[in-house]
C-alpha cells in the first residue's frame, strides 16, 4: 500500500499494514486468533476486533465498550474463549495526572482499596469478564468473576481449567496472584491465591519494602506447575501451582535496587532451560533508569541465574526523544501463535519493535527494528505526553507477522525479514 506510514527507522522489518482501530487508535494488549486482532484501549474505554486476514488492510469490525470508569486494557483468547480484564480506569484519576504516583509506592493505598475498613466509593467494575467469540467479529459476554477491590490487571490462559491473573483487593497494598477454575466459563472463580509477605494489610502485615517501590504483581507466565511471575519492583518470583488452591513459593529473586525494578514479562524456554525477563520502563526520559531484558539460566528453578543481558537500542537519542524509552512487552510464545526459543520480539516504547537473536544465550544480539513514525493525534489525554511513538505490545501469529500496539497511533503489522 502506497500510503502506509514511513517508519522512523527501520531494519530487516517493513510495514505491511496500519490501522486506527475504527478511530480509536489508543490500544496496549493484543491477540492475534482466527484471522482477527483483539485490542484492549487504553484511553476508549472498551476493546477492539480488527479483522486482519488481510494483513494489508485491516479492518475494524466491533468494539465493545467498557462499564464507566473501568479499563479493558488485558485480555487472552482461546478456543472460542476471550477473557477481558476489568479494573478501575487508573489514568483517569486525578491521582495519577502524575505517571510517577502509578509506578511509585503502594498502589492500593492510593486508590484507597488498601484499608483494612474501605471508605473508597466504587464507581467501577472490578473482576473478570468472559466472552464467545465463536464468531470473532461479534464477542457475546457469558460470564463473570467479580473481585472486591481495584480489579483484575493482567489474565495467562492458555485453554483448560486454569486462567492465572493479578489482582488488586480490598486490604492488599498491590497486585497479588489468583489462580481462576474456567471449568464453567459462564462462572469462572478464584481457587487460590498468593502474595508477597507484608502485602495483605487487612490481616495486620506489614510492608518491608521501600515506600517508594511498587510491590504489586504485574501478571505471571504458568508453564506445567511453575508460574513466573514478574512483580515490578519486587523481580522474579517463582511459584509451585500443582495445587492450584494453595499456590507455594519456589524462589524470589530481585535485583531492585540498583537497578530500577518495574518486571513486567517472564517468559520461560523451557526446551532450552532458558528463561527470559523483562524489567519495564514506565518514566520518561529514563527517569527510571536504564531498563533491561535479561537472559537466566533456568535450569534449576530454584536457583534462576542470570547470564546476559540484550544490547539497548542506540542508532538514536531515545532519552531525548520524549515519552518512555526502553522494553515494555515480549511476545509471549502462546500455543498457536509463533513460538521461538531462538528469537525474542520486544516493544522498546519510543524505539519501537526490536527483534532479537539469542542462539547464543550469553551474547544476544539485535537482527530486527522498526520504529514507526510519531502518532497523527494524541489520545493520551494526560497533561505533559509527548507526542511520540510508544510500541506497547507485540505478538506474532504463526505466519511470521508481526503486529504492535501504541498508546496513540493505532495497529501496525510488520515482517521481519529474517
Amino acid at each position: 500500500m502506497s500510503d502506509l506510514p514511513k517508519p522512523d527507522y527501520a531494519h530487516n522489518m517493513r510495514i505491511v499494514g496500519h490501522s486506527d482501530q475504527g478511530g480509536r487508535p489508543d490500544g496496549v494488549q493484543i491477540m492475534v486468533h482466527r484471522g482477527h486482532a483483539y485490542v484492549g484501549h487504553m484511553f476508549s474505554k472498551g476493546f477492539s476486533v480488527i479483522d486482519v486476514r488481510d494483513p494489508a488492510n485491516p479492518r475494524a469490525v466491533a468494539y465493545i465498550a467498557a462499564p464507566p470508569n473501568t479499563w479493558n486494557i488485558h485480555l487472552q483468547t482461546h478456543d472460542d474463549l476471550l477473557l477481558v480484564i476489568n479494573a478501575k480506569d487508573m489514568f483517569a484519576a486525578a491521582a495519577f495526572a502524575d505517571e510517577r504516583a502509578y509506578y511509585r509506592g503502594q498502589l492500593g493505598t492510593t486508590v484507597g482499596t488498601a484499608a483494612p475498613t474501605q471508605n473508597v466509593a466504587r464507581d467501577w467494575t472490578a473482576g473478570l469478564a468472559v466472552y464467545d467469540i465463536a464468531r470473532p467479529e461479534a464477542p457475546q459476554q457469558i460470564g463473570f468473576m467479580p473481585v472486591a477491590g481495584g480489579g483484575v490487571h493482567r489474565i495467562w490462559h492458555t485453554g483448560g481449567r486454569w486462567a492465572y491473573v493479578s489482582a488488586l483487593l480490598d486490604g492488599f497494598t498491590d497486585y497479588i496472584f489468583l489462580t481462576v477454575d474456567m471449568s464453567d466459563p459462564t462462572r469462572p472463580r478464584e481457587a487460590g491465591r498468593y502474595w508477597l509477605p507484608g502485602m495483605n494489610q487487612a490481616a495486620g502485615e506489614t510492608p518491608s519494602w521501600p515506600a517508594h517501590s511498587r510491590y504489586g504483581l504485574h501478571h505471571a507466565i504458568v508453564h506445567g506447575d511453575t508460574a513466573y511471575a514478574a512483580w515490578r519492583d519486587a523481580g522474579l518470583v517463582v511459584l509451585d501451582v500443582a495445587d492450584r488452591s494453595a499456590p507455594k513459593l519456589v524462589v524470589h529473586r530481585n535485583w531492585s535496587p540498583p537497578f530500577g525494578g518495574g518486571t513486567h514479562n517472564c517468559l520461560p524456554l523451557p526446551d532450552r532451560d532458558l528463561l527470559i525477563v523483562l524489567d519495564e520502563a514506565v518514566l520518561d526520559h529514563q527517569e527510571d533508569g536504564l531498563k533491561l531484558i535479561w537472559v537466566f539460566d533456568n535450569r534449576r528453578r530454584d536457583n534462576p541465574v542470570s547470564i546476559a543481558t540484550f544490547p539497548t537500542p542506540a542508532e538514536a537519542d531515545y532519552v531525548a526523544k520524549g515519552g518512555h524509552f526502553g522494553p515494555h512487552n515480549i511476545h509471549e510464545n502462546r500455543p498457536g501463535s509463533f513460538v521461538s526459543s531462538e528469537l525474542i520480539f520486544a516493544t522498546y516504547q519510543n524505539a519501537g519493535v526490536r527483534v532479537f537473536d539469542i542462539r547464543d544465550p550469553f551474547r544476544p544480539r539485535e537482527v530486527g527494528a522498526l520504529v514507526p513514525p510519531a502518532p497523527a493525534r494524541m489520545m493520551d489525554h494526560r497533561p505533559n505526553r509527548a507526542r511520540v511513538i510508544q510500541s506497547a505490545d507485540v505478538f506474532v501469529d504463526a505466519r511470521g507477522l508481526v503486529y504492535a500496539t501504541d498508546y496513540n497511533a493505532g495497529l501496525y503489522i510488520l515482517e521481519y525479514g529474517g
